[in-house]
C-alpha cells in the first residue's frame, strides 16, 4: 500500500523489523494458516518507518532521548513523572501528513459501505514476542473504535503507549536500548465478542511446562478482563494426542466466578469505547463456551503451534453474532519452554499453618515475607524487597516493582493473568483469585505463600520452614525393576509426569471424590428429595455440570483422564474408591447415607462395598466413568485395581460387576489389578489370581492386619514397620506366586518411599515394580542405585 501502511495478508513472521511480532504474526497466520483452519480477523498495520520518521520529524525523537538520559527506573516516582511527559508530547504532536493520508485511505478501504465499521487499534512493538522476550500486555490495546478520526486517536496513543512506564523499565532489565525499539499500530476488524466470550490459551500448561495439552481459559465480554486479570475465568485442559484421534479430549474443567464482563461502551472513541457491566447469576453458573468449542479452540492452537515449531500465548474471541471461533493474537510462550528439562527444581514445604486465604496457584514455588497491602498503583513505591505483593488485581503498570516482591497475591484473575504471566517470567509464586485476599492480610503481618502443592495456592500464617531440591535427571541409572509413582492428586499430574518413572502405581479414585466431588454418590442420585440445607450445598457443587449424577461422573473423567493423559502410554492403575464409612460421611450428605460403625477401618469399605445392595448404583457410576475413560476417551493405558477384597467368592462377585459394567477383563486390553492387603490374599495368593491380571501390595493394611495394629494409634505407632518378618513372609508369598503364574506384581504402600532399604529387600525378591511417592522417587532411585553398584 504504501512505506507506512501494509495490509496483514501482505505480512509474514519475515516482516517483524517492518510492523513488530504481533502484526507479523497476524499476517504470518492469515498468509498461510487460514486454509488449514485458523481463523484470523483483517485488517492492515502502520510500519515501523512511519513510528520512526513521525518522531524525527517532529523532533520529539531527540526530546524523548535527552528525557530518558540517566533515567533511574527504580525511583518510581521519577519513573512516572517522565512516562507521562513523554506521553503527553507524542498525544499533542501532529502526525505528517504522508502517515494521515495513508491511514486514511486504507481504513476508508476497509470500512467499504460501513462506516460506522468497529475496529481494534493493537501495538506492536518490533522487540516484542522474541522466544525470550515478552512484551505482551505493556502497549495499549483499544477496542471498539469507530470513525476515521477516533482510529486516529487511537494510533496516536498506542504510539505513546511506547513509553508506558512498564515498558520504559522493562526495556532496560532486559537490555534493549529505548531508540531501537519502534512501534506498529494494528487496525483490526472487531470479533464482536461482547455478546459470545473471549480468552487466552496456552499449547502447553504454564505451570508444568507439560506439553501434551491446550490450556484454555474463557469469559464472557471482550478479552481484556482475561487478560488483565479483572476476571476468574472457565478453564479447560486438552489432551492433544486424544484430539488428533478426534475423540472427546477435554480433560478437565473449572468453573469460574465471571463476576464482570467488559462489554461496547456508549461512544466509539479511545478510553470510552468500553464498559464494564456485571454478569448474571445464571451465566456465572454455567461454562462460557462449550466443550465443542473448547476442542475447535483447541485444534487450531495445535496448527499455529506445528506451524510455528514451539509453545504459543494465544489470544481468541468468539463472536456473539455469528457464533465463530476467531484467533485475535498469537506470540511465542517464553518462561516454561525456555526452561532446562534436565533439572528438576522441587520446593517442599516442611511444616503447615493455619491457612489465611487461597487461590489459583502460580509458579510451582514457595516464598515468605511480610505483607503489603496496596490500594492502588499510586502507592506501588511502598512495596520493599522481601514483601508479600497483596493487591486486588495488578496491570503492567505494577510492573516496575512486582520484582521487588517475595511473591504476590491478588484478589481477581486466573493463571493467564496479567500478575500470573509475570510472577512466571519473574520466578516468583503467586496466588491469584482469592476473592478477598485484600480484606483478609493486613500489612506486617508474616505470610508464607506456598504454589508448591497442587492447582490451589496457599498463604499460610507466619514464616514456615521449606525445602528447595534441585536434581539432575538426564542421566539416571538402571534398576533391575520398574519404580512407578503414586500419583493422588490430578492437579500434580503433569508435573509429576516430568519425574522419571514408568507409569502410575496407584491412582486413588477417593482423592477426586473427595478433592474435586466433595458430594456423597447417593446425595446426588437422591437430589431432589435432600433436605433444603443439603440440596443447596449440593446445587454450589455441581453448577456447571447441571444434572447431579453427570456431575459426579464428568468430574471422575476429569480426574481419572488428567492423570491418564500426563502419562500416557505408560501404564496408570486406577484404584476404586476405598473410603470408610465415616469418610464417606464427611461428604456432603454423607451422614444421611453412611452407617455408624466402631472399627470403620475394618467394615464397610473394598469390595465389600461394591457388591452391596446399598452401594452397588455408587460402584457402577465409577465404572461408567472409567468406560468413559478408556473406550471413549481412548486412554487405554488405564487399568483398574480393586481394593480389599476379603474372600475370593468376593473377588469373582467384583470381575463379574465390572464385566455386566462394560469393563471386561481383557477387552480393549484391560488389565484387572488386586490389592495384596489382607493376609488372606498373600495366603490364598493363586486362588485370588484366577481372577486378576496380578497384585499391587498394599503394605500399610497388610501390617496392620497381620501385627494386630491400629495404623492410626499414636500408641502402638512405633511398632508400626513393613520391614517385620512376618510381612516379609507374605510378601514373598505373593510375590513368587504372581512369578509362577506369569503375572505383574508391584507394591504401592507407603513402606518403601519411607524406607529405601525395604525397596531393596522387595528389589531382590524380583518384584515388577515399586510405586513410590513422587517426593521420593529420586532419592530412592539414587540409594538403590548405589546399593547395586557395592554388590
Amino acid at each position: 500500500m504504501s512505506e507506512y501502511v501494509i495490509w496483514f495478508q501482505k505480512l509474514g513472521m519475515q516482516d517483524v523489523d517492518r510492523v513488530g511480532g504481533k502484526n507479523a504474526s497476524l499476517g504470518e497466520m492469515i498468509s498461510q494458516l487460514a486454509k488449514a483452519g485458523v481463523s484470523v480477523p483483517g485488517g492492515f498495520a502502520t510500519t515501523a518507518q512511519a513510528f520512526r520518521d513521525f518522531l524525527e520529524q517532529s523532533g520529539l525523537k531527540q526530546r524523548i532521548a535527552d528525557r530518558l538520559q540517566g533515567l533511574d527506573i527504580d525511583d518510581v516516582r521519577t519513573l512516572a513523572e517522565t512516562g507521562k511527559q513523554i506521553r503527553q508530547w507524542i498525544v499533542e504532536t501532529p502526525f505528517p501528513e504522508a502517515l494521515n493520508d495513508a491511514i486514511k485511505t486504507a481504513f476508508v478501504e476497509m470500512a467499504g459501505d460501513n462506516a460506522n465499521m468497529a475496529v481494534a487499534v493493537r501495538s506492536s512493538a518490533t522487540a516484542e514476542d522474541l522466544p525470550d522476550a515478552s512484551f505482551a500486555g505493556q502497549q495499549e490495546t483499544f477496542l471498539n473504535i469507530r470513525g476515521l478520526d477516533n482510529v486516529m486517536v487511537a494510533i496516536k496513543e498506542v504510539f505513546a503507549s511506547l513509553y508506558n512506564d512498564r515498558a520504559i523499565a522493562y526495556r532496560v532489565h532486559k537490555g534493549f536500548e529505548h531508540a531501537e525499539v519502534a512501534l506498529s499500530a494494528g487496525v483490526q476488524r472487531m470479533v464482536r465478542s461482547e455478546t459470545g466470550a473471549a480468552g487466552v490459551m496456552f499449547s502447553m500448561d504454564t505451570e508444568s511446562g507439560f506439553d501434551g495439552v491446550v490450556f484454555v481459559t474463557s469469559s464472557y465480554g471482550l478479552g481484556e478482563t482475561v487478560v488483565q486479570g479483572a476476571v476468574n475465568p472457565d478453564e479447560f485442559y486438552v489432551h492433544k494426542a486424544t484430539l488428533e484421534k478426534q475423540r472427546p479430549a477435554v480433560l478437565r474443567r473449572n468453573l469460574g466466578s465471571k463476576m464482570i464482563k467488559m462489554v461496547y461502551g456508549s461512544e466509539a472513541s479511545a478510553g470510552k469505547s468500553v464498559e464494564t457491566v456485571e454478569v448474571t447469576e445464571a451465566d456465572r453458573d454455567r461454562f462460557s463456551i462449550n466443550d465443542d468449542e473448547v476442542q475447535s479452540l483447541a485444534r487450531q492452537a495445535l496448527i499455529i503451534e506445528k506451524h510455528y515449531g514451539r509453545p504459543m500465548d494465544i489470544e481468541w474471541a468468539k463472536d456473539g453474532d455469528d457464533g465463530q471461533l476467531y484467533i485475535v493474537q498469537a506470540r511465542p510462550e517464553t518462561v516454561k519452554s525456555n526452561e532446562s528439562t534436565a533439572m528438576m527444581e522441587r520446593y517442599l514445604l516442611k511444616e503447615k499453618g493455619a491457612v489465611l486465604v487461597e487461590g489459583r496457584s502460580i509458579g510451582q514455588r514457595i516464598g515468605a515475607g511480610p505483607v503489603r497491602v496496596i490500594d492502588n498503583i499510586d502507592q506501588m513505591e511502598q512495596v520493599q524487597p522481601g514483601d508479600v505483593l497483596v493487591t486486588d488485581m495488578t496491570d503492567p503498570d505494577w510492573e516496575p516493582v512486582m520484582k521487588r516482591a517475595a511473591a504476590i497475591v491478588t484478589n481477581r484473575g486466573g493463571r493467564t493473568c496479567h500478575a500470573a504471566i509475570i510472577a512466571r517470567e519473574l520466578g516468583i509464586p503467586a496466588v491469584v483469585g482469592c476473592g478477598d485476599a485484600t480484606e483478609r492480610l493486613s500489612s506486617g503481618v508474616e505470610v508464607t505463600v506456598s504454589c508448591a502443592e497442587g492447582d490451589t495456592g496457599m498463604v499460610y500464617e507466619g514464616l514456615l520452614a521449606f525445602d528447595i531440591n534441585t536434581n539432575k535427571l538426564d542421566a539416571m541409572p538402571e534398576l533391575p525393576f520398574k519404580i512407578m509413582m503414586n500419583v493422588g492428586n490430578p492437579d500434580r499430574a503433569f508435573d509429576f509426569q516430568s519425574y522419571p518413572n514408568a507409569g502410575v502405581g496407584l491412582a486413588r479414585l477417593e482423592f477426586i471424590i473427595n478433592r474435586m466431588i466433595g458430594v456423597h454418590p447417593k446425595a446426588l442420585m437422591d437430589y431432589a428429595e435432600l433436605p433444603r440445607d443439603v440440596q443447596q450445598a449440593v446445587k454450589r457443587r455441581i453448577a456447571g455440570y447441571g444434572d447431579p449424577v453427570e456431575f459426579y461422573v464428568e468430574k471422575l473423567v476429569e480426574g481419572i483422564a488428567s492423570i491418564a493423559s500426563a502419562f500416557y502410554p505408560k501404564r496408570v492403575i486406577v484404584r476404586m474408591s476405598d473410603f470408610k464409612s465415616n469418610e464417606y460421611a464427611h461428604l456432603i450428605g454423607g451422614s444421611l447415607y453412611e452407617p455408624s460403625e466402631e472399627n470403620p477401618m475394618l467394615g464397610f469399605r473394598g469390595a465389600s462395598r461394591y457388591i452391596s445392595d446399598s452401594f452397588r448404583e455408587c460402584f457402577e457410576l465409577e465404572c461408567r466413568a472409567l468406560k468413559k475413560v478408556r473406550d471413549e476417551m481412548d486412554l487405554s493405558n488405564v487399568e483398574i485395581m480393586v481394593p480389599f477384597v476379603r474372600t475370593v467368592d468376593e473377588a469373582r462377585q467384583v470381575v463379574e460387576l465390572l464385566e455386566a459394567n462394560g469393563l471386561k477383563r481383557g477387552e480393549n486390553g484391560l488389565q484387572l489389578i488386586m490389592m495384596c492387603e489382607l493376609p488372606a490374599n498373600a495366603l490364598l495368593a493363586d486362588q485370588f489370581l484366577e481372577y486378576f491380571d496380578g497384585f499391587s501390595i498394599g503394605s500399610n493394611d497388610l501390617t496392620q492386619l497381620t501385627l494386630g495394629l491400629d495404623r492410626d494409634s499414636g500408641l502402638i505407632a512405633h511398632l508400626f514397620d513393613e520391614r517385620n518378618d512376618a510381612i516379609k513372609v507374605l510378601l514373598k508369598n505373593a510375590i513368587e506366586a504372581c512369578k509362577r503364574a506369569g503375572k505383574y506384581v508391584g507394591i504401592c504402600g507407603q513402606g518403601p518411599s519411607d524406607h529405601p532399604d525395604f525397596a531393596q529387600w522387595l528389589m531382590e525378591q524380583g518384584i515388577d515394580s515399586v510405586s513410590l511417592n513422587p517426593d521420593s522417587v529420586l532419592d530412592t532411585w539414587l540409594f538403590l542405585a548405589d546399593k547395586l553398584k557395592q554388590q
